[in-house]
């Protein structure tokens, strides 16, 4: 092995942006947002903006891949359900894939306001194909009594304990057709050697 001289460790160093720099580049990311992307569909490959919410955590391209394809035998003509919706990414992705409808439930009412935008964008706003509903979603869930959904996707902000009364809600409320199919995002941490015991 060569060593590297010190002029050559000096040219690889990459330049460091001074401070001043780096504080307006994050206040200007900050306030940008970010965007997703359809993968599939109608409106494929169409980025779409999103904010830079707390919490507010889309999900990426490859696991939206992989599971719109573990969906597709179910996904034509589907009635869907986003419950945390956010960016509304999935279902946009599900719409995109010639789902019949999303409704969207979203807590945030910035999330919600670019949600309905995207909508418009795409020209899916009409209330037949998608209606976002802003609020917590363990109230507006009841509200759905006596429709079904054949997918749902519940994918709540982590640590907040959301899944089993969002699930409890949706069974009490028979939210789900019976060959309907449902998403639940969880966060899996492993056990630290002490717990494994």
């Amino acid at each position: 092995m060569i060593p590297l001289s010190a002029t050559m460790k000096r040219v690889s160093r990459p330049l460091r942006a001074s401070s001043t720099a780096k504080k307006s580049y994050s206040t200007h990311a900050k306030a940008k947002g970010g965007h997703i992307r359809i993968i599939s569909g109608q409106w494929r490959g169409r980025k779409l903006p999103v904010l830079d919410a707390e919490g507010l955590r889309p999900t990426t391209d490859r696991n939206k891949e992989t599971l719109f394809n573990w969906l597709m035998p179910y996904l034509n003509e589907a009635k869907c359900l986003d419950v945390f919706a956010g960016s509304g990414g999935l279902g946009l992705e599900a719409l995109s894939r010639y789902a019949l409808s999303c409704d969207f439930i979203e807590l945030d009412k910035s999330a919600s306001a670019q949600l309905k935008k995207n909508l418009a964008l795409l020209t899916a706003n009409n209330a037949q194909t998608a209606s976002v509903h802003q609020g917590d979603a363990l109230a507006i869930l009841p509200t759905f009594s006596g429709k079904s959904f054949d997918i749902m996707f519940v994918d709540p902000p982590f640590h907040k304990g959301l899944v089993a009364p969002t699930l409890s809600a949706i069974a009490t409320n028979n939210l789900l057709s019976n060959d309907g199919v449902l998403y639940v995002c969880l966060l899996y941490t492993s056990p630290s050697p002490r717990d494994r015991g």
